[in-house]
């Protein structure tokens, strides 16, 4: 049945790539991460969404095509994590910097924000 499926697998492959191809306009491109908080909310139901299909022994082709929908809202998903992950080390640094020089209002400033989005992380 494994002999079966590789072959199986690259037509289907490459059925999609043609189709892709020939019509970019029906490329999928994922939900939107426009904020922190959506990204996390659809990195959480994705990842629980792609679980469930690796949970299987043998996935179908269709579920193949699910799987790779399913990338391009998680890659959209961490793309926006990791863009507010940096501004969040950026916010905490000014934070540290903050209270080694005794300047509260930088360390009230910044770390309001790194908070507001840590919380958003970790509720």
């Amino acid at each position: 049945m494994k002999k079966l499926l590789l072959p199986a697998l690259l037509s289907g492959l490459m059925m999609a790539t043609n189709v892709q191809a020939s019509s970019p306009t029906a490329h999928f491109k994922g939900e939107p991460a426009d904020t922190l908080s959506q990204a996390v909310a659809n990195f959480a139901e994705y990842n629980r969404q792609l679980a469930e299909l690796l949970a299987q022994d043998e996935p179908s082709l269709e579920d193949l095509g699910t799987i790779h929908e399913l990338t391009y809202t998680l890659e959209n998903a961490l793309e926006k994590i990791n863009e507010e992950a940096q501004a969040m080390a950026v916010n905490l640094e000014e934070v540290h910097l903050g209270s080694e020089t005794g300047d509260f209002a930088r360390v009230q400033s910044h770390g309001a924000d790194y908070l507001e989005a840590a919380q958003t992380l970790v509720p």
